[in-house]
């Protein structure tokens, strides 16, 4: 294994053996072992029986703490180029970080910020439990990684997200206490990611606990502003270090009295919070709250190191937000030509208020979508498709974003077959009669376009999607 390579940081163990103590030589042990693996399934397209009816390979046990997830016993490389995958109809991920978007406990029709979404699996996961329905707005930072967010969520095909480029100072000046819920997943020191990541045990160290500590405090601090009075906030993070844990949440709360940790559900394998690892002294009220916290050990559980807790917020004032007015309704010749092309490629209507044109592109909107003001807003909806000189180019999202009865014209091809392999690799097919855009499919789920002209499908599966593999 890759991670074997990297041995682990001798003051690490120093540490980890002062905490666990008679635990200490099987979490050892834990982390020289084989990554666990997960599968989370979409059940935004379709549920865990007709899943299991299109499987073609194994499944683990079911994940306890997470609905239609499960253990692999097949390699993540492999599976993250199968067809159903590129089709989103599930996503990858480690068991342990599919325990965060539970805990935060996101309902339809709420306003929700992922406050450091990249690359995407906690967003996917809220906007499931979302039911797609409300507002999911997945903020990243780093510019570097908006790109892989937003293939991520095109895949998912939920109709409630947007995407920002921002800092969290931006947001919390612009919207207030305005959401419902926040997660904010922290970058860490990244020690719960030691048996998988040898990068991340090669340049741990004391002084980078510290400075992820600091770091996490700010951002933390700057959460609390965006959340409604009786809101909640979780943090959490992939270390095990106390000093970014429960070290940055004892600052946090004795500084935030309007804030209150509440109990997460428990599961086998599930340990409390350890304020009794910090070296600074506690009240024995704020040590009694810092144990309803979370953390997952990787010899306790099937997955990574975690660190899980969840706020409340008690009080405040809520802040008021406007509707969107800036993002530009379709003008009358590019709704007519979106309204050709819906009416010959597909059989679903969407509400004409919800559509919204940005530099020639054409976005449905969320059913709940406040003005953004000068934020960076980098996709404010499902991107439809694209006006182009006098007719409508789809979009690969809108292709995703479709069930098997919402589409006019398909051409489905069974999961093994040589076509589907052809059209992963950008490669023409065979298309009948005709000249129209047609939605490939894999055993009937959405994979990508297609546009029929004189018998030949013409490929239009996006560059850069697939890359050998697979196919």
């Amino acid at each position: 294994m890759l991670g074997r390579v990297v041995p682990l940081p001798p003051l690490f163990l120093e540490r980890m053996s002062h905490f666990l103590g008679d635990e200490f030589d099987a979490f050892c042990a834990s982390l020289e072992a084989k990554p666990a693996s997960g599968l989370r399934l979409n059940t935004l397209k379709l549920s865990a029986g007709e899943f299991r009816a299109l499987l073609s390979f194994p499944l683990g046990e079911a994940i306890p703490w997470c609905q239609a997830a499960w253990q692999l016993t097949e390699s993540d490389h492999s599976l993250g180029l199968h067809p159903y995958h590129l089709a989103g109809l599930y996503y990858l991920q480690d068991p342990s970080a599919m325990a965060v978007a539970p805990s935060l406990e996101p309902q339809p029709n709420e306003r929700v910020l992922d406050l450091t979404a990249a690359p995407g699996g906690k967003t996917t996961h809220l906007a499931t439990l979302m039911q797609g329905r409300g507002l999911l707005v997945a903020n990243e930072i780093k510019e570097k990684r908006i790109g892989h967010l937003i293939v991520n969520l095109e895949r998912w095909g939920a109709g409630n997200v947007v995407v920002t480029n921002e800092t969290p100072e931006r947001l919390a000046e612009h919207f207030g206490a305005w959401f419902d819920r926040v997660l904010v997943d922290a970058p860490c020191s990244g020690e719960g990611m030691f048996r998988k990541d040898p990068i991340a045990r090669r340049d741990w160290s004391p002084d980078m606990v510290e400075g992820c500590a600091l770091r996490q405090t700010n951002i933390l601090r700057t959460a609390a502003h965006l959340v409604r009075p009786g809101g909640r906030l979780l943090y959490s993070t992939c270390t095990f270090a106390p000093e970014e844990n429960e070290g940055v949440l004892a600052r946090f709360l004795q500084e935030h009295s309007d804030f209150e940790v509440e109990a997460l559900s428990s599961f086998p394998g599930f340990e409390r919070g350890r304020p009794e690892w910090l070296k600074m002294p506690l009240k024995p009220s704020l040590q009694q709250a810092l144990q309803r916290a979370v953390r997952l050990f990787p010899h306790r559980v099937f997955g990574d190191g975690h660190f899980l807790c969840r706020l409340r917020r008690r009080s405040g004032e809520e802040a008021t937000r406007l509707p969107d007015e800036r993002l530009e309704k379709p003008n009358r010749i590019q709704y007519e030509q979106w309204a050709a092309f819906a009416a010959e490629t597909l059989k679903i209507r969407w509400s004409e208020e919800r559509l919204r044109v940005r530099a020639e592109r054409l976005y449905l909107l969320p059913e709940t979508m406040p003005d953004f003001g000068d934020l960076r807003l980098i996709m404010p909806g499902v991107w439809l498709g694209t006006f182009k000189k006098g007719r409508f180019e789809p979009a690969h999202a809108l292709a995703l974003f479709l069930r098997p009865d919402q589409m006019q014209r398909a051409i489905d091809l069974p999961v093994d077959s040589r076509e589907i392999r052809a059209y992963l690799r950008g490669e023409s097919l065979d298309g009948g009669n005709g000249r129209s855009w047609t939605v490939v499919t894999v055993n009937g789920w959405p994979l990508g376009w297609g546009k029929v002209v004189q018998g030949v499908l013409k490929n239009h599966y996006p560059r850069g999607w697939m890359s050998g593999g697979w196919a």
